[in-house]
């Protein structure tokens, strides 16, 4: 009773813990959830010193084969809890079939993680109240944040693989027309003004609370400056159209905010010189949110000075502001998402693209076998904190872990890859399942012919010394005679795998004649590639995600003349 007790707790906390019971959080568990056990702890104690170690000396697949067949309830509770995590909390305001959202990314680069908190939040919620969701591409900063025709299609290839259904698609660009309607017409009203005053003198006069000297001009005149803005007779930074607002405001960047600018030769992929009078994002996201009817708007915390500007023009046409949510910054530990950086790694070769497996982009992502589901997931369980979160790659392997594990098939791949040569055994072929948890699925099948070299990896070199005994994985076990620069000698010793569960003998994995395959491993900043062999017969193709047994999951990227290259997921 007591052993089973602590052999459910040592599996527990081995696979809670990437394979490695703790002994001490082992004992802890047993006296502190069975207090009647405490006298008897001089007792317990080495009893769960030997099982941990019995426990950390089988695999990851082992261990949790093993903890299915003692205690299949904690499956089904780890379930339960999940499922009870999951979801958002109700939306303010929001009625069946009348909530509109939208996503309005900058088709300035690939989208990334960081972006995806508020186009996840966005598509969930219109979701759950069977109502809109918007694509609305903010391309009319033709110089600074200069939009590329291929990025529209990657957002919205990354959006539809996340499993968005996108209700309507709208680019900012093509809607030139509305937004000058709308800035004529704040002109006519007087809540919006021409002003030709140099950069750093209006900043002078807004920092001191002063109103510009063309702030209160007549209407006629405010119309005649706006014209030559359209006609080209001012030139980039001599003429800007500005949204009246407290010259007061304690926030200096409020006051008199800039709405339009003119940029010469602008270039735009989309309307090429076309138009030269360019809407700043505070105005033309006002216009647009409006227009499309937009009930419900998930942005950032940074973003609460924008949605202040906005109101102004909400205020003066008469318009109910949209619900806002606010949330903070996703980040994940040790990955880059910043635009900006990757681009200039691209451009510096320190990259691959905007899919190097380093990088956070939804394409990276993907590349590296994560699910959507499980970036979907893990954006829900953060849901809509204000305060800034970073998560760590653990949090989403673990959620990705969970998706994959019963759909990864198993192989061998040994990575640096080390002759041994078994004296005293007979031919033999080894039948391994494609997936413990699916018989169905059939079996691989390894031979092992007397004179011939089996494969095993550099990684296990500590394992190979002389007098040792180790268990080739659904092979045989076989004692170590001799490590040289040749490779390793060793002899047949028996097929039983008790024998070796009962001496402890460490469990490696081999191939036969593999073919050749390299994994690229991101680690922070590197890209290592691990060269090896695969299993002579896996069958794999790419966009497969597998298992390379004691290695970790990985998707299979290429295949080509015979040679397979693989991208590490996580263990």
């Amino acid at each position: 009773m007591v052993e089973e007790l602590i052999w459910k707790y040592a599996l527990i906390n081995a696979y809670t813990h990437k394979g490695k019971a703790n002994p001490k959080a082992v004992i802890g568990k047993v006296l502190g959830e069975n207090p009647e056990l405490r006298p008897r702890a001089k007792e317990i104690i080495p009893l769960v010193n030997e099982i941990v170690e019995k426990v950390n000396a089988l695999s990851l697949e082992e261990q949790e084969a093993k903890l299915r067949e003692i205690y299949p309830e904690f499956f089904e509770e780890k379930k339960t809890k999940k499922e009870e995590k999951k979801g958002l909390p109700p939306l303010p305001k929001a009625e069946k079939g009348k909530v509109v959202t939208r996503f309005a990314p900058n088709p300035d680069g690939a989208f990334h993680l960081g972006n995806a908190r508020a186009a996840i939040l966005s598509h969930e919620y219109a979701r759950m109240y069977d109502g809109k969701f918007i694509l609305r591409f903010d391309d009319t900063d033709p110089k600074v944040k200069r939009p590329e025709p291929i990025f529209y299609e990657w957002i919205k290839e990354d959006l539809e693989w996340l499993g968005f259904k996108i209700d309507e698609i709208h680019i900012a660009s093509d809607r030139l027309e509305i937004y000058y309607d709308y800035a004529e017409k704040l002109i006519k009203m007087g809540k919006a003004y021409v002003c030709t005053c140099p950069p750093e003198k209006f900043r002078e006069l807004r920092d001191k609370g002063i109103a510009c000297p063309h702030r209160d001009e007549p209407v006629e005149v405010q119309l005649e400056r706006w014209r030559k803005m359209l006609n080209g007779e001012y030139r980039e930074g001599e003429a800007v159209v500005r949204i009246k607002t407290d010259l007061n405001h304690p926030n200096p960047a409020v006051r008199d905010w800039p709405a339009l600018r003119i940029i010469d030769n602008p270039n735009h992929p989309r309307t090429g010189n076309k138009y030269r009078v360019w809407p700043l994002y505070n105005f033309a996201s006002a216009i647009d949110d409006h227009e499309l009817g937009v009930t419900h708007i998930f942005r950032g915390q940074e973003h609460a000075e924008n949605e202040t500007r906005q109101r102004y023009v909400y205020e003066y046409l008469g318009w109910e502001y949209p619900v806002t949510v606010h949330h903070g910054r996703l980040s994940i530990e040790g990955v880059i998402l910043s635009k900006s950086k990757t681009r200039k790694g691209i451009e510096e070769g320190k990259y691959l693209g905007w899919d190097d497996p380093r990088l956070g982009t939804i394409r990276a992502l993907r590349r590296r076998g994560i699910r959507p589901e499980a970036i979907r997931e893990l954006i829900i369980e953060v849901g809509l904190k204000r305060s800034d979160t970073t998560v760590s790659w653990d949090n989403l392997a673990a959620i990705n872990r969970r998706i994959i594990e019963p759909i990864a098939n198993r192989y061998f791949f040994v990575a640096d890859p080390v002759p041994m040569y078994i004296e005293g055994a007979k031919e033999f072929v080894a039948e391994i399942p494609l997936h413990p948890d699916h018989p169905e699925r059939g079996v691989r099948r390894l031979k092992f012919v007397p004179g011939k070299p089996v494969y095993v990896s550099k990684d296990d070199m500590e394992l190979f010394k002389p007098g040792n005994f180790v268990r080739l994985k659904d092979l045989f076990n076989v004692e170590i005679l001799e490590v040289s620069e040749e490779g390793i000698k060793a002899r047949f010793h028996s097929v039983d795998y008790e024998i070796a569960r009962k001496n402890r003998w460490r469990m490696v994995h081999w191939v036969t004649e593999g073919k050749p395959c390299e994994v690229w491993v991101p680690e922070g900043e590197e890209l290592i590639i691990r060269e090896g062999l695969l299993e002579s017969d896996a069958d794999v193709k790419v966009d497969d995600v597998v298992q390379f047994e004691r290695f970790g999951f990985v998707r299979i990227d290429e295949v080509k003349d015979g040679k397979v290259r693989a991208i590490f997921a996580h263990k």
